[in-house]
């Protein structure tokens, strides 16, 4: 774990942000006291695009797909 105060992490900030990327835990602190800690965001997984057949077995289609539904019956 790395502490340093603001007044360094302000001339150092490019370096304690590439440590942190790293993994490594970054703490500033202000007249002694931890106020910040830096770390990295997660990066997210890309969903797409999807490879062709991963659905297959979660989307099914209603036998009466076709059918005109009640409420429309009048209009037909």
């Amino acid at each position: 774990m790395q502490r340093v105060n603001l007044i360094e992490a302000s001339q150092h900030l490019s370096e304690l942000i590439e440590a942190a990327m790293r993994g490594e835990e970054v703490i500033i602190t202000k007249d002694e006291q931890p106020v910040v800690k830096l770390v990295p965001l997660p990066t997210e997984k890309k969903r797409y695009p999807a490879k062709a057949g991963t659905a297959i077995g979660l989307v099914t289609i209603a036998e009466d797909f076709d059918e005109p539904l009640e409420d429309f019956k009048d209009y037909m």
